[in-house]
């Protein structure tokens, strides 16, 4: 049947498994309140309303047992809760690249892995690595821990730590001797509560908008979207935004240069690829790179350095 049909996304990474789109029937089998969610667009193909957080939500957690074999995950209310595809698109390009050769295995670290844990679940089950995931809130470390512990296949290849220091990234997380491939992250991007409020806002009315069209006009939808605020304070924004934390992250980096191959980082902003690379150099990194990514029509970008 048409419905059953995927959309592709060709613009993913070629082994993004996610790159011919949801297949809504198998994935609500799977999960079976991901069914509730489920309702036909205007050409009869099945879909979800993604400004709603609780279908996000389903779509996740079976994406997660289609893909990555975890059968227990869930996050609390009003945590973030990523997107699986794009998220997957960053780990597939870092395995670029590390340049590995056939059966090499990584050991990497994810800063704020938030209390999803997305990224070490997608960058060990996908290739094997052994994966660090750290957070500087209680909660979200705690739920992170839960999902590693609660599924056996990332019992073995996930370990989750708090950071306790404030100040600090990588000191604290890092042990002495021990090595990493690479480190991840996805920043606060945000600047304030305000613009971190503006820019949810923002996103959910254009997820209104494009469900409204796939369904029909609903103000219902429009007016509950306005009410969703998916993601903590430090999940979203810091002070001085994504250009303070990764500078601050830089910096620190120095301090870890013999003990992590290379360091990236996600960017939202095109504008802060510059003075991030310029600031990387000045410090000593003697390989900078920016790997650009893109998923439908949302482009975005990774800097990596190393010295």
């Amino acid at each position: 049947m048409k419905q059953n049909q995927p959309h592709a996304k060709a613009e993913m990474h070629p082994r993004n498994p996610h790159n011919q789109g949801y297949d809504f029937t198998q994935l609500a089998q799977l999960h079976k309140p991901l069914q509730a969610c489920l309702a036909p667009n205007p050409v009869g193909k099945l879909t979800i309303d993604f400004s709603q957080p609780s279908a996000v939500k389903a779509l996740n957690s079976a994406l997660l047992k289609q893909y990555y074999q975890v059968m227990n995950w869930d996050i609390p209310a009003g945590f973030l809760c990523p997107a699986v595809p794009g998220r997957a698109d960053y780990v597939h390009y870092i395995a670029d690249l590390l340049e590995l050769k056939s059966g090499v295995l990584a050991k990497g670290l994810d800063i704020g892995t938030g209390a999803n844990l997305i990224y070490p679940i997608v960058a060990s089950q996908s290739y094997g690595w052994t994966m660090i995931g750290s957070d500087i809130e209680q909660a979200s470390y705690k739920n992170a821990a839960l999902i590693a512990q609660s599924n056996s296949n990332l019992k073995k290849l996930i370990d989750v730590r708090l950071q306790t220091n404030r100040n600090a990234i990588f000191a604290g997380i890092i042990k002495e001797g021990e090595i990493f491939d690479f480190s991840m992250c996805n920043p606060p991007f945000h600047a304030s509560a305000e613009d971190a409020m503006s820019g949810s806002r923002k996103k959910n009315r254009n997820l209104a908008r494009h469900s409204q069209k796939r369904r029909g006009n609903d103000s219902t939808a429009t007016h509950q979207s306005s009410l969703n605020f998916g993601g903590q304070h430090n999940e979203l924004w810091c002070d001085g935004g994504e250009l303070s934390f990764v500078s601050k992250m830089i910096r620190e980096s120095v301090d870890f240069k013999d003990q992590v191959t290379w360091f990236t980082s996600l960017l939202s902003k095109k504008d802060n690829v510059a003075p991030l690379t310029k600031l990387a150099k000045s410090v000593g990194a003697t390989d900078c790179k920016t790997i650009n990514m893109a998923q439908g029509a949302k482009a975005s970008r990774f800097i990596a350095w190393r010295f």
